[in-house]
């Protein structure tokens, strides 16, 4: 959230229902920025929220992802639709493709910025997926650039709402690494304990969440650095709302 919003002028708080968002006018044009926390259940809550009572242009879905390619730390990929796929083995949904010109606009501001290949499909599942081995199960078995917890739920509910949809996010790990430790504990109530216990149990991890600090403050910088040059490209457009969950 804070990569995304460092590329906007100071916006205004407001609140919609339960939900805080931040309004940032660049011209003509309003950017709703929603953090919509981690997980399939909480973005289509959170879309569902502010979808229900705005009207907008464009989803974006955005944040960090795990690359599904052959791509670098901070990379940018952008997803033309999405699948939802809990298990590698199992059948994945339904694609979820949401078109329309204002998405048609986001995808020529970063064509430019990426190669080819970095422009696709991506997979969401409800969990972590850690290991090298498992990320490299789902590439095939999905055909998908980029994985994450969230667009498959928000290209959802944007379906529902009959608005353009789109996902730009920067790799944060890589196909061919496993990650420190199992993130999922901290995902579940009582993990959090689980999680400082296999910390410490295995102090090299404390190695491996460095580097993932590391690559995170990359990812996050490709962000901004994209936001900052798309806004600079829209800023002569048409008045639109957009809705940028994170």
């Amino acid at each position: 959230m804070s990569a995304v919003q460092s590329a906007f002028p100071p916006g205004v708080e407001r609140r919609v229902g339960s939900r805080t968002v931040f309004v940032c006018t660049v011209g003509d044009r309003e950017y709703w920025l929603v953090q919509t926390g981690v997980g399939l259940e909480k973005a289509g809550r959170s879309a569902a929220q502010v979808l229900d009572n705005q009207s907008f242009s464009l989803v974006v879905s955005t944040g960090f992802a795990c690359a599904l390619i052959a791509a670098d730390i901070g990379a940018l990929l952008v997803g033309r639709e999405v699948v939802y796929c809990r298990n590698h083995g199992d059948e994945p949904s339904e694609v979820l493709d949401v078109p329309g010109d204002e998405r048609d606009l986001a995808v020529t501001s970063v064509e430019t910025l990426v190669p080819s290949e970095h422009i696709g499909r991506f997979v969401s599942t409800d969990h972590i997926i850690g290991s090298a081995r498992e990320k490299q199960q789902f590439a095939l078995s999905t055909q998908a650039i980029g994985l994450d917890m969230e667009s498959s739920a928000l290209a959802a509910q944007a379906q529902r709402a009959q608005v353009p949809f789109v996902i730009i996010r920067s790799v944060s790990d890589r196909l061919d690494e496993d990650l420190p430790l199992d993130f999922n504990l901290f995902l579940r109530p009582t993990g959090w304990l689980k999680g400082i216990e296999t910390i410490l149990a295995a102090p090299s991890c404390l190695l491996g969440l460095g580097r993932l600090r590391r690559q995170s403050l990359v990812a996050a910088e490709a962000l901004t650095a994209f936001f900052r040059s798309y806004v600079a490209a829209m800023v002569t457009e048409r008045p639109k709302k957009e809705l940028s969950p994170t």
